[in-house]
């Protein structure tokens, strides 16, 4: 698997499972990918989330993505530091790609719209038929 194809699983899977640490706890999940390209993964959330508060005290984060489609399921771990991108335009298109955000009263200039991407790190996916193997590890950023 190479970086171009952690992009395309993504991508196409949305639903990801997202893995923090609140002192000794870990805290997992659901949540829905905005996008993936070769600058990153990026993700939403607001201010009033725990958390969110969990991602400033400590941004090393795990993101699980599983593809059902293909036999047996495929798994990719992405495991890094999450960078919070305070950028208008992308607000602007985050409120554009996901209508609920307006709904809920965002706008490009709300303090209180996160915008979060995994930006470095490492990747690495599971299928059955390479259960045994040693872990074969994608390093992005």
């Amino acid at each position: 698997m190479e970086f171009e194809d952690c992009i395309k699983l993504a991508n196409e899977n949305k639903v990801a499972y997202l893995a923090t640490v609140e002192g000794d706890q870990p805290r997992v999940r659901a949540l829905l990918l905005w996008f993936a390209d070769k600058t990153g993964f990026y993700f939403q959330t607001g201010t009033v989330k725990e958390f969110y508060g969990q991602l400033k005290k400590n941004p090393k984060v795990e993101v699980c993505f599983f593809d059902t489609k293909q036999k047996g399921g495929v798994m990719m771990r992405v495991a890094g530091k999450v960078e919070f991108l305070d950028d208008k335009e992308l607000k602007r298109k985050a409120i554009e790609d996901r209508a609920f955000l307006k709904a809920w009263g965002f706008n490009p200039e709300s303090p209180g719209l996160i915008i979060f991407r995994i930006a470095k790190g490492e990747a690495y996916s599971w299928m059955m038929e390479t259960n045994f193997e040693p872990k074969k590890f994608i390093k992005f950023g």
